[in-house]
Formats: C-alpha cells, sequence, structure tokens
C-alpha cells in the first residue's frame, strides 16, 4: 500500500501545471544565483560553490511550497479520514507522502546538472567535491521537506502551512549562520554554548559537505532532524 501511495503521489506532481512553474522558477533562480548574483564566471575557479551557497536561501521557498500540499489539503477537503480508512498505517502514510515530495525535490535539484556540466567545460572541477555538494544539497532538502510536512499536519490551511515551513526553515538557517554566532559572542555567552547553538543549525553541516568533508556527525545531524521531524508530523496526524 505505501508503494501505491508514494508513486500516486509522485505522479500527482507531474500531473499539476504548478509543479512545473515551481521547477522552472527554481532553475531560473538557481541559475540567476550562480552565474549572476554569484559572479561564476569572475571566479575564474572551476567550482560549484557560487551555486551550493545559495541553495539553503533558495529551498526557503521552493521546499515550503512542495511540502505545504502534503497533509493541508487533505485535511481541508476532508480525505485525510478516507485515507486512513485504508490498509496503510500513519506511518506509512507520512513515509509515503514524504518520499514522493522528496524525489520531486531531487528531480528538481538534479536538473542543475548543465552548471556542473558547464564548470567541467571550462575548467577541472574536483567531480567528488561536486559530487559530495549534492549529496548535502539533498540531505538538506530533505530536513527542510520534513520540516514543511510537520507544518501542513497542523493547519487546513495552505498559506498557512507555507509561512510556517518558511519560518521555521528559516529559523534553523539562522541559528548555524556565522552573524549570530558573532552577535552571541558580543553578548558574553560561554564559546562551548554558542558553538553547541550554531551547531544545531542547517548551515555548519551543510557547508561542510559541500567542501567534501562527509563527516558522519553531519549525516547523523540531517538524518536525526529529519526522522524526528516526521515522527512529530506521525504524531500530530494520530491526534
Amino acid at each position: 500500500m505505501i508503494t501505491a501511495l508514494f508513486k500516486r503521489e509522485f505522479a500527482g506532481y507531474f500531473r499539476s501545471p504548478l509543479a512545473y512553474v515551481v521547477l522552472a522558477v527554481f532553475l531560473l533562480l538557481a541559475n540567476g544565483c550562480c552565474f549572476f548574483i554569484g559572479r561564476f564566471f569572475d571566479t575564474n575557479t572551476a567550482s560549484l560553490e557560487p551555486f551550493f551557497t545559495f541553495l539553503p536561501w533558495l529551498f526557503l521557498f521552493l521546499v515550503p511550497a512542495v511540502g505545504m500540499r502534503l497533509w493541508a489539503e487533505e485535511r481541508r477537503a476532508g480525505t485525510v479520514e478516507l485515507l486512513f480508512t485504508l490498509p496503510i498505517t500513519p506511518i506509512e502514510a507520512v513515509l509515503a507522502k514524504f518520499l514522493a515530495a522528496w524525489l520531486f525535490l531531487v528531480v528538481a535539484i538534479a536538473l542543475t546538472f548543465p552548471i556542473a556540466l558547464t564548470a567541467g567545460y571550462l575548467g577541472h572541477p574536483d567531480w567528488g567535491v561536486i559530487a559530495a555538494g549534492y549529496l548535502g544539497s539533498f540531505l538538506l532538502a530533505g530536513a527542510y521537506l520534513a520540516i514543511a510536512s510537520l507544518m501542513s499536519a497542523l493547519t487546513k490551511n495552505q498559506v498557512i502551512a507555507f509561512v510556517l515551513g518558511f519560518a521555521v526553515c528559516l529559523g534553523f538557517v539562522l541559528v548555524g549562520f556565522s552573524l549570530l554566532s558573532d552577535l552571541l559572542n558580543g553578548w558574553g555567552l560561554p564559546v562551548a554554548a554558542v558553538d553547541a547553538i550554531s551547531n544545531f543549525g542547517f548551515i555548519p553541516h551543510y557547508e561542510e559537505i559541500v567542501r567534501g568533508l562527509i563527516d558522519l556527525r553531519s549525516l547523523v545531524y540531517f538524518l536525526s532532524l529529519t526522522g524526528f521531524a516526521l515522527f512529530l508530523n506521525v504524531v500530530a496526524l494520530e491526534r
């Protein structure tokens, strides 16, 4: 049953014109941020760092837009009760919807491959670092999506789900941002406390993977955060 729900949800993205609009806007912004704002050609380096630097900020709009409909639409239409009359458990339903949406996001990120091909054409990039960057992007998108799915389960309104998902994900981004760390240091907080707060954010773990340093702690962070958000999603639906 979980496979059938996964296939239905994933196919549903491509039956809606909104999905193609989201993909087109994301690809346009990703290329614009990389080549123009990130000044890709001026760096004289065959690296995708300008592209990966902007992804956490682009995900703030892309991922909540994808995740806002996961449960809010089901609750608004009253089909969530019908869904759970089928031989499927809440955790299976949450996983099926999450994996379908995550795969859609993976497709969106993978469609940026011309940027990598451009770097390869102009120079000799480290393909291992680029592969690590894409891995970090997939994990980051999954963490964003798990949070957006949880927010969608808490309301019947997709707009509210989008705003909540955006706000919570933005909080995780800012927590790990260097400017906040400098601000906390200026307030006289202990260095250990500042480091602990910073390590709870997305950016330090994401940047580490993007640099090619695939640390087990960063992988555990993203997978644990995603799993915990999905667990809360199941609890919200059961209640």
